[in-house]
């Protein structure tokens, strides 16, 4: 179907991608670049009509059209690229070798939120320990609290929201967050020589970033901290995460992207978990406003997590209203195709995993009327079918509001949104 879209107001600036996103690995390979070069020349040559608009992108193609050469293609080929230049790409493919080279040592700590790209830092050769601190906070509630109380309330969440045992979560979140129960501790430990602090530009990231920085900027200011903190990386157009990359490219990042953390980092860190924990917006919305000098990459990811407060009109967050618009555009389909779809098409900043989505569209489902139901029962969620219903499509067209009926009470950081009550039903 093809209606007329409200515009969710707090995300003017977060647009879907123009295209379809494609997932790659980042390792170019030259000799294909090559050939794809001498493609472009013959089909420009040919007349195709996809080709010369490639061209024209690209300066001063008005005055080469008529006299070009492979090295003018080559050129387009490197800059879609995101290159400067031929030989800067050719000189970056190069310098993507692995070898014997370790590049950090024994007396290293690398954290990062999740397993994705540990068994990529053993393949390139590093040897320090790896932390693999997950704790989504763009997702339940988030109260500055001391970190066995944090524990317990985070443990508690994950294993409602997302159907885990709750003896599971909780040794999960004891494991990742025992090295910093060690710094709180003994603050002035030297076990680790450098913290290497590896993550990308989405909430997901950018708040566990956050939380890590007021720690170590609360307990442990001299830590030898490290960040590497990327949005885009050369020759991959579109970036989703770290955890996409191939080995060859965390050489590239450790070399070329890793810097001292800085006080005002460890400072904005810790006006970003405040403002996360309050129960208004009002703070989060000026540092997002600001820029964010010392973490530029942070802005924009708070600015996506604002998102997911209540749409004024609709009482819907972003993730709801391009779930369920993208349900009313394919009709019936499984939830694993769905979040997949949602991913590549829609959603603006990637951020949230599989189990999070299911867990949003679950709400949708077991709300008092509901927005979405399933039509194909299946054991395993990915599997089960399902399609918007008539309630979904009036409240994505503002005729009802969803906060009328939520069945339980949802949170974003330290903003509580109430269930809905006999009252407003």
């Amino acid at each position: 179907m093809s209606k007329e879209r409200t515009p969710v107001k707090s995300s003017q600036q977060l647009t879907p991608p123009a295209a379809p996103r494609n997932i790659f690995h980042g390792k170019l390979n030259l000799e294909q670049q090559k050939k794809r070069a001498k493609e472009l020349l013959k089909k420009i040559r040919d007349e195709d009509p996809e080709a010369i608009h490639r061209f024209n992108q690209h300066p001063r193609s008005d005055q080469l059209l008529d006299s070009i050469q492979l090295g003018h293609c080559q050129l387009i080929i490197a800059r879609e690229n995101g290159f400067n230049s031929w030989p800067a790409m050719k000189t970056h493919i190069e310098s993507l070798q692995l070898n014997s080279h370790t590049p950090d040592s024994n007396d290293t700590l690398h954290i990062r939120c999740g397993h994705d790209i540990q068994h990529g830092l053993k393949l390139a050769g590093f040897c320090g320990e790896y932390l693999a601190f997950f704790d989504p906070f763009c997702q339940g509630p988030v109260r500055d609290l001391p970190l066995e109380q944090l524990i317990r309330l985070r443990s508690q969440f994950a294993a409602e929201t997302y159907s885990l045992d709750i003896a599971d979560t909780t040794a999960q979140a004891e494991n990742a967050y025992a090295p910093l129960q060690a710094y709180q501790s003994s603050p002035d430990t030297q076990k680790w020589q450098r913290i290497a602090l590896w993550f990308e530009h989405d909430s997901y990231d950018q708040l566990i970033l956050a939380f890590l920085l007021s720690f170590f900027s609360r307990h442990a200011p001299n830590a030898p901290l490290e960040l590497i903190c990327v949005d885009q990386i050369p020759g991959v157009q579109d970036f989703i995460g770290l955890g996409q990359l191939s080995p060859e490219l965390f050489h590239y990042l450790w070399d070329n992207q890793r810097k001292p953390v800085s006080q005002a980092q460890l400072t904005l860190g810790e006006t970003v978990w405040q403002a996360l924990c309050a129960e208004t917006s009002a703070p989060l919305q000026q540092l997002s406003a600001s820029g964010t000098p010392a973490i530029p990459l942070m802005a924009k990811a708070l600015q996506r997590h604002l998102a997911e407060l209540p749409d004024t009109r609709t009482g819907l967050s972003l993730t709801e209203t391009l779930a369920l618009q993208l349900l009313d555009d394919t009709g019936p389909i499984t939830v694993g195709k769905l979040f997949g779809v949602y991913m590549r098409e829609r959603e603006p900043l990637p951020w949230l995993g599989d189990l999070m989505f299911w867990a949003i569209i679950r709400t949708l489902i077991d709300a008092r009327q509901p927005l979405i139901k399933i039509i194909s029962e299946n054991a395993e969620w990915p599997r089960q079918e399902i399609c918007i219903t008539d309630i979904g499509q009036q409240v994505l067209s503002g005729k009802l509001n969803y906060l009328s009926l939520m069945k339980s009470p949802r949170w974003v950081g330290g903003i509580c949104i109430p269930a809905a009550t006999q009252s407003n039903l």
